[in-house]
């Protein structure tokens, strides 16, 4: 139970680290899709389709088995990470791309009337709205991620399916230990995924979630009352 426990603890491990790669690459490689420069937006193009349209197993050998012939040699971590980024990005790219171009221009041109420049429009105006659009498929590439973990079993990354290959190995019983590992991953993915899509629609119905603006809110009803703080 302990090496279960250890395993599911590298798989959490695996997930957060890498949607925060996949995420931050993601949005890199859709702000390059919407620039105006081809050079700019090509190279982003072709990233995506390329690992939008090759299997996550090519990329995890290809990153750990392939990449030590040229001379990068990776830990098994690192590796399950990278391929995970590299593979995850290009879906959160797509969806990042759609939500920023689905942010009606009129909202550029109101930031703009009032004196803010490109990088405050985009980060106070555009991109609020454009991740609030971006919640449902980015919550749900989130769970696909925590599943993928279990590809990680090919270089032996210690991660939850990992664990449950050896305790199948030592005990053969296997129907019994992966039957238990399948109930694991849904105890942990069906809250996550119940939990974001609460998110989601808290989000959606415009309910503050921060203190401050929860506070920011309640004074400005108070001022549009006529009343006082």
């Amino acid at each position: 139970m302990g090496n279960i426990g250890w395993g599911l603890l590298r798989t959490l491990a695996y997930t957060i680290a890498s949607f925060a790669g996949a995420a931050l690459l993601g949005l890199v490689l859709a702000l390059m899709r919407l620039n105006r420069l081809r050079l700019v937006r090509l190279p982003a193009a072709l990233y995506t389709e390329v690992f939008k349209n090759v299997p996550l197993l090519a990329i995890i050998f290809v990153t750990y088995f392939g990449l030590p012939s040229v001379g990068v040699k990776l830990s098994v971590f690192a590796a399950g990470v990278l391929s995970l980024v590299l593979f995850y990005a290009a879906y959160l790219s797509e969806i990042f791309r759609a939500a920023i171009a689905g942010i009606h221009s009129g909202q550029n041109e109101a930031a703009q009337a009032l004196g803010l420049g490109r990088g405050a429009t985009f980060g106070n105006v555009v991109l609020p709205q454009a991740l609030r659009l971006a919640l449902p498929g980015t919550n749900t590439m989130f769970v696909d991620l925590l599943k993928s973990t279990s590809l990680l079993v090919t270089i032996s990354a210690a991660e939850l399916m990992t664990q449950a290959q050896l305790i199948a190995s030592e005990t053969f019983r296997a129907l019994e230990v992966y039957l238990v590992i399948a109930a694991i991953y849904f105890a942990v993915c069906y809250p996550v995924s119940q939990s974001l899509l609460w998110l989601e629609r808290t989000i959606q119905a415009g309910v503050p979630l921060s203190r401050g603006r929860r506070r920011r809110l309640r004074l400005a009803k108070i001022l549009l009352a006529g009343g006082t703080a």
